[in-house]
């Protein structure tokens, strides 16, 4: 039997349209080579026996910031692996390194080792390139992240960054009514990069107009933006209307069922449906590990916070200071609190984000794709996963 040909049987095969109840999947050479609607092994395969367990495609975690007791912005080598290592085991095949709002010397300095770690041993998961999550937001909306690095698109240094790390730097968030934001939001479209908008205080008129200029997604959708507003007599249509409103616009969210309970789950996967929302885990280092005291950014500059309850909060419990979710507890939370189809769940996880990060070759069990693929049981517990081919979690 040859290592790189695989033929995956008697599974549950999740696509984005149904689900194939008893069917196999064949791999070669990291490629998905064939999906039957039968139990199938193809000669001189290694077989794995699905056990009756869901096959599907690997999760796609589009903003992380950190796990396992690592974050990308602690800026080594082996925070990268760490992070890489962490949410490999709960399904995350294909991730999207997040920073949070630094100087411009911090965040080129997280710039290289994303790079390093692109070319080079990132612990299985896929790199599809860097989020920078800031510097440029509202100070109102500002939430966990530290005031001192909040500032107004500065020209120099964005088109600076963007241009010494091309094809590193894939997505930028920023307040899209900031002065200078929709000049940066332009420059950064012209060069490849996904522009969303988060931290912000804009309105629905703000938001219309950005996204006109590029900010067509919405990052962790109700966290740090306003919903309807009251000035003096009037209400305004705020950043969450105008995101329903706006077919074309994506949204992300952190399905935890803590930052976004169950109803509100359900309102936006109403008003957008799964083709446009991305689940995200938005989660920093304190995912993975026991709950407890954490630091919020990285190790020089981070901030203190408490993981209780799920969740990570400011020391003075205000306010939510980042998730430690995993993937795999998303799709878990969408099923069985907010009462959404698997097959929607997975593919908000997978299908959805690997479309908004331009990630043609990922997100489906399709003959000729990537082969990252992920099995899991009823509980959405992860069972296997496989990445290009190879097997590099196996509990079955």
């Amino acid at each position: 039997m040859k290592p790189n040909l695989y033929s995956i049987v008697n599974g549950k095969i999740l696509t984005p349209r149904r689900c194939i109840p008893n069917g196999s999947v064949q791999v070669e050479n990291g490629v998905i080579t064939g999906v039957h609607e039968r139990s199938f092994c193809a000669p001189g395969s290694t077989e794995i026996d699905a056990g009756g367990h869901y096959i599907a495609p690997g999760f796609i975690d589009i903003h992380v910031h950190g796990g396992g007791g690592a974050d990308f912005m602690d800026a080594i080598d082996e925070a990268f692996r760490t992070v890489a290592a962490t949410h490999l085991r709960h399904g995350t095949t294909a991730m999207t390194p997040t920073t949070l709002t630094a100087g411009k010397d911090e965040l080129a300095e997280t710039l290289t080792v994303c790079q390093r770690a692109m070319a080079g041993n990132t612990g299985g998961v896929r790199f599809l390139g860097m989020h920078l999550e800031g510097p440029y937001f509202a100070l109102n909306q500002r939430g966990a992240q530290d005031p001192r690095f909040i500032r107004n698109p500065d020209p120099e240094e964005y088109q600076s960054l963007i241009d010494r790390f091309s094809g590193v730097l894939s997505r930028w968030s920023a307040a899209p009514e900031l002065p200078g934001a929709l000049d940066f939001a332009r420059y950064a479209v012209s060069k490849g990069i996904l522009i969303s908008l988060a931290h912000t205080d804009a309105l629905y008129d703000d938001i219309v107009n950005g996204f006109d200029h590029g900010y067509t997604l919405a990052t962790h959708l109700y966290s740090a933006m306003n919903g309807v507003t009251r000035r003096g007599t009037f209400r305004y249509a705020g950043a969450v209307e105008a995101a329903f409103l706006i077919p074309e616009m994506d949204v992300e969210i952190i399905a935890d069922g803590i930052h976004l309970p169950p109803p509100l789950l359900q309102l936006v996967y109403k008003m957008k449906g799964p083709d446009r929302i991305a689940l995200v885990t938005d989660a920093m280092r304190g995912a993975g590990l026991p709950e407890g005291t954490s630091i919020l950014g990285s190790l020089r500059h981070g901030i203190s916070v408490i993981v209780e309850d799920g969740v990570a909060k400011m020391p003075d419990r205000s306010g939510f200071a980042g998730s430690v979710a995993t993937m795999d507890r998303l799709v878990r939370t969408m099923v069985h609190q907010a009462n959404i189809p698997l097959i929607d769940a997975v593919k908000m996880a997978s299908s959805t984000p690997a479309r908004i990060m331009g990630a043609t070759q990922l997100g489906t069990l399709v003959e000729g794709k990537r082969a990252d693929i992920v099995l899991f049981d009823d509980d959405i517990q992860i069972k296997l996963v496989m990445v290009d081919g190879q097997v590099l979690i196996d509990t079955l």
